[in-house]
């Protein structure tokens, strides 16, 4: 899913730390509470609690919804602030928004995908028709065998699934070396039909759809709208789009090791142990990823260069500042984690961190870590010393200049603005 990159100006900025909600209380009021989760900007602390009469409820700062429910999960804030669970009553399924339930109701619901402007909410739901999609309490008419992915345009205008165009007996194998899997674009599937289609993603204006497909029992390639490359590999993995045009780019394992292809030709002259989560700077003109140039060594490839430092457990997805000119990546080595950004690896390392925030002119990065079941914030490479219970990722002001932190301890949900020189001193 994309990241979330909501105007941020009309925030409260001031300096200081503010309570928001003291959590103790809710212990005394309720049987159980399940995981906290705050609103981005700060305002706001929530969790689904269980109440006298075994019913769960989302809780906002303290105040229960007026919907109660038999059961409810997936609690999240969107990006717009609105809340949003999977509940149930009458052993049926709906989606709730802000203390509203949907209209149409299902056999079980699950994989939310939330647009970027938080306006658009959709989800893979089962009924006794089938399996689809559905977006805004509107589900696809048609249904599906299985439908094993739940993909949002970047608009929120469309969805797209892996689905299963046929039922097969227990070990049918000859049904299945057919080709029963295709994929589904607002519920309308392709034409064609594969043995598996998997990792699917749409084009910035959400015309066209990509995913990766197994056409025969040894090959795999890449589809294009309903159309394979005529290039087929041994494997591959998802595909990406070119921001604004129908390139595709995708990895791939060829004779010589793994490729980034475009369009299933090399985009760069050589060739991996593994090269995957290809990622686009904002401005368009650089590819990132995570490679593996030996056997059992990570590390982040930018426009078909290494970078020289590499880790011996795992890289995650490449994270570029907002002006493209930085990259940072966390990643674990030797039973660690820690961040490296711009070839060069923090000093500290964590039992546990979180991918990193860029400010708006790239020059400041600030991460989550944990360290002894305590959680602090990173800046710069700079631990600041507060230590907290439980921590949400920082977010910056739009100059820059202050952080956000959101955070509890003691019991007691806060809401600081931090400068960044007190920070990094």
């Amino acid at each position: 899913m994309h990241q979330a990159r909501e105007w941020n100006g009309d925030w409260d900025w001031e300096t200081g730390s503010r309570v928001i909600a003291d959590t103790k209380p809710w212990n005394e009021s309720y049987s159980e509470i399940h995981e906290f989760v705050t609103s981005r900007d700060g305002e706001k602390i929530a969790a689904v609690v269980k109440t006298e009469d075994d019913t769960h409820v989302p809780c906002v700062n303290g105040q229960p919804w007026s919907n109660t429910f038999e059961k409810a999960w997936s609690l999240r804030f969107c990006p717009d602030g609105r809340l949003f669970c999977f509940a149930m009553n009458d052993d049926e399924w709906t989606a709730v928004v802000d203390d509203e339930p949907w209209e149409e109701t299902f056999d079980f619901v699950w994989n939310p995908q939330i647009s970027l402007d938080g306006r658009t909410l959709a989800v893979n739901v089962r009924s006794p028709e089938g399996y689809g999609i559905a977006l805004n309490g509107r589900s696809w008419e048609q249904r599906f065998v299985e439908a094993r992915s739940c993909v949002l345009s970047p608009d929120g205008l469309r969805t797209a699934a892996n689905v299963q165009m046929e039922s097969l007996a227990e070990g049918d194998i000859l049904g299945f070396a057919k080709g029963v899997w295709s994929l589904a674009v607002d519920g309308r599937p392709w034409d064609a039909r594969f043995l598996n289609v998997w990792g699917c993603t749409f084009s910035d204006d959400g015309e066209s759809v990509a995913a990766e497909v197994r056409p025969n029992l040894i090959e795999q390639t890449i589809a294009v709208d309903g159309k394979p490359w005529e290039q087929r590999f041994k494997a591959v993995w998802e595909p990406v789009f070119r921001p604004g045009t129908r390139d595709v780019i995708a990895p791939a394992l060829t004779g010589e090791g793994w490729k980034l292809l475009v369009n299933g030709k090399p985009l760069w002259d050589r060739s991996f142990t593994q090269v995957w989560h290809q990622t686009f700077s904002p401005d368009r003109r650089i590819v990132a990823a995570v490679a593996c140039p030996e056997f059992g060594r990570w590390t982040v490839v930018v426009d078909g260069n290494l970078w020289p430092c590499t880790f011996s457990h795992v890289v995650m997805p490449p994270v570029f500042s907002p002006d493209s000119r930085r990259i940072g990546a966390i990643f674990r080595d030797e039973g660690s984690w820690g961040l490296v950004v711009d070839r060069d690896p923090w000093p500290d390392r964590f039992d546990m961190i979180w991918d990193p925030v860029f400010s708006p002119d790239g020059d400041t990065v600030a991460v989550k870590a944990e360290k002894r079941g305590k959680y602090y914030l990173a800046v710069n490479g700079k631990v600041y010393p507060r230590a907290y219970d439980a921590m949400w990722d920082p977010q910056f002001s739009p100059d820059g200049s202050k952080i956000l932190v959101r955070a509890i301890a003691d019991g007691t949900f806060h809401r600081i603005v931090l400068p960044v020189s007190e920070v990094v001193g």
